[in-house]
């Protein structure tokens, strides 16, 4: 078997945050916000898993495409030490009443730096998409950065995916670096 190298190009996207104009979203009926408590570790990893396990990002990043993967994930994130959970939010579905509540909308945020916040992994489950979740859900995590004194903050997004890079310049962040991802992949043999 031969090991390859695929290069993933993903774009480094940053804000200033004095300058953003940030709104805490309202969100539609029937959702509601989720703020973040160490007992929401399975729940953010169970929304990231449904968000990324079809998407190019789990080609990417292959822990996304797998629940165990995920699970590690939010846990590796929520023990850093320099973790923001002011920033950390899920987005609950609770239905018109005769459903169960589904967590639909997960985001992360780390704060590296006393004035540099960094955001991980917007996520919104495909059946939740387009009603403007994953705006409300950047702009509540950026309103948490800048209550923590941060002065700017940054995520990185993979270059194909023209809709989130949208959503984000429509936000206010600007591409400052492209980045270039490597992912290893198994090839079979050929005989």
């Amino acid at each position: 078997m031969d090991f390859t190298d695929t290069y993933f190009r993903r774009f480094r996207m940053e804000i200033e945050l004095r300058k953003a104009i940030l709104e805490d979203s309202e969100l539609p009926d029937g959702y509601r916000w989720c703020p973040w408590e160490l007992t929401t570790v399975e729940r953010h990893a169970v929304a990231k898993y449904h968000s990324f396990r079809s998407e190019m990002d789990a080609r990417v990043f292959p822990c996304l495409g797998d629940f165990e993967g995920c699970r590690k994930l939010m846990k590796d994130i929520s023990k850093q030490r320099n973790f923001l959970p002011s920033a950390t939010w899920l987005i609950t579905w609770d239905g018109m009443g005769n459903e169960d509540a589904v967590d639909c909308g997960t985001i992360q945020a780390i704060k590296p730096s006393s004035i540099m916040g960094a955001i991980q992994n917007v996520g919104i489950t495909p059946k939740h998409r387009g009603l403007g979740l994953g705006r409300a859900l950047v702009n509540k995590c950026l309103i948490g950065f800048r209550d923590a004194g941060a002065k700017r903050a940054y995520l990185e997004v993979t270059a194909d995916n023209e809709h989130a890079i949208n959503l984000y310049r429509s936000i206010g962040f600007r591409l400052t670096r492209t980045l270039y991802k490597p992912s290893h992949h198994v090839e079979a043999p050929s005989y």
